[in-house]
């Protein structure tokens, strides 16, 4: 069973930085999409950035110079590295997976494909 695990959220100032990790386990496909993906409440859950079993990384428009999503080498820690912190970066963070795709392509990024999710860590950047 695969399991996802978030960590690392707080909060910070506008400006500052916070690395959010995500432990994964339970899963030993050698092809996959990771992505993390934010919430805020009442409002739709959107990608941030992704990065596939290559370690091919893909970011949306927003965080593009300020976030840095990366894995260990063992590829059991996932990470999203957060620079510049805005307060529209307010939101809970997500982590997902969807196995068993060679990299994240646009369909392979949408969020209704991602299969297994962690619960979540809350983000809050004041200003």
């Amino acid at each position: 069973q695969v399991q996802l695990v978030e960590s690392g959220g707080g909060s910070v100032q506008t400006g500052g930085s916070l690395t959010l990790a995500c432990e994964v386990s339970g899963f030993t496909s050698k092809k996959y999409c990771m992505g993390w993906f934010r919430q805020v409440t009442g409002k739709e859950r959107e990608g941030v950035a992704y990065i596939d079993s290559d370690g091919r990384t893909r970011y949306v428009d927003f965080v593009k110079g300020r976030f840095t999503i990366s894995q260990n080498n063992a590829k059991d820690t996932l990470y999203l590295r957060m620079t510049q912190l805005k307060p529209e970066d307010t939101a809970a963070y997500y982590c997902a997976a969807n196995l068993g795709v060679w990299s994240c392509t646009a369909p392979a990024r949408a969020p209704t494909n991602f299969n297994d999710w962690g619960q979540g860590t809350q983000v809050t950047v004041s200003s």
